[in-house]
């Protein structure tokens, strides 16, 4: 039973992390949107294959796009 509180937990925080993310994001709206997006993600990477995929392909494209090496 806690298994399943904690999952669902998770999952609820994950996503709101992405929706206040993609709602900070907009333009002319300061804030840490994809900071926030990136957090989220990272939650829900704990339960999603899918969510694990996109962090990783947006942890590479921040290292391409700030010259750093990949890691690995």
């Amino acid at each position: 039973m806690l298994q399943h509180t904690v999952r669902a937990t998770r999952i609820v925080i994950g996503i709101v992390l992405i929706v206040l993310g993609i709602v900070l994001s907009l333009p002319l709206v300061p804030g840490p949107g994809l900071l926030l997006v990136f957090g989220g993600l990272t939650v829900l990477s704990t339960e999603f294959e899918w969510a694990r995929r996109w962090r990783t392909y947006l942890h590479d494209q921040f290292r391409r796009l700030t010259g750093r090496p990949p890691h690995g």
